[in-house]
């Protein structure tokens, strides 16, 4: 049986050790049998003792792209990332797991990632979401000597890493849109209604709930005063569903 690798990275402050827990104990929850956990980062301090943990790849960076563009992510495409084999299902840290996602390292392709064009617009070409995506370990090398070979010109052509891949890796694959919901396009509340009502916590067959920018899903589970989304929107107190799915993936409340 191929073995299956969740990948998670983590640099900077936005995003501390108990992310990273909190993913490792929803990913014990949700995926059954045997796995591989392994967080990339320069900073393991507070990150439970089940992850493996390595630092981040240095594919020739600076560190203003960790910070615009998130083009880090690229080093997990490299021909040898510590010697992990088998399929491997990259998760950013502000992902949710509502249910079973044993499917994902079953989806076949080469890259398999979002397709976020449905999200708003009716028809058009796919346009590539790199907040979760699978492949095969070792099998993409090609994208991160791309990178290494023309950096500044690929930066500036592409922005974000995730247009990189659309832009540079070959047979793009995409999940099952019933499979990934977005906090922003799914989730909350229509303007004005989103004054009056909550988030609801999205049903099967939703797999994934993503979020991507603000709000994140500490500010659901540990509101701070005041409004939590971005303005024109409106969202503000404790989401109880978001509450109790961290709650009990968090250190002190995993049983994983």
């Amino acid at each position: 049986m191929t073995e299956r690798v969740v990948l998670c990275m983590k640099w900077g402050t936005l995003y501390p050790a108990e992310y990273v827990n909190v993913l490792y104990s929803a990913c014990r929850q949700h995926i059954n049998g045997d796995f591989r956990f392994v967080c990339l980062t320069n900073e393991a301090e507070g990150i439970r003792p089940e992850v493996q943990v390595h630092p981040i790849p240095d594919i020739g960076l600076d560190e203003w792209h960790y910070y615009n563009g998130a083009w880090p992510k690229i080093g997990v495409f490299l021909s040898d990332l510590y010697g992990l084999k088998g399929r491997a299902l990259f998760i950013d840290l502000d992902t949710v797991l509502l249910g079973n996602i044993d499917a994902l390292f079953e989806q076949p392709g080469a890259l398999v990632a979002i397709d976020s064009r449905p999200w708003r617009f009716k028809t058009g070409a796919p346009s590539t979401m790199s907040s979760f995506f699978a492949f095969d370990l070792g099998s993409l090398g090609q994208v991160v000597d791309t990178l290494r070979a023309d950096r500044d010109a690929l930066v500036a052509r592409y922005h974000i890493e995730q247009d990189y891949l659309h832009g540079t890796a070959q047979s793009i694959r995409y999940w099952p849109q019933e499979w990934v919901v977005s906090f922003k396009y799914h989730v909350r509340q229509p303007l004005i209604i989103d004054r009056l009502k909550g988030p609801k916590r999205p049903a099967f067959p939703a797999k994934v709930l993503v979020f991507h920018g603000k709000p994140r899903p500490i500010d659901l589970a540990r509101p701070f005063k005041g409004n939590w989304d971005r303005f024109p929107h409106h969202g503000s107190g404790v989401v109880d569903w978001m509450r109790d799915y961290w709650n009990e993936h968090s250190q002190t409340g995993a049983s994983a």
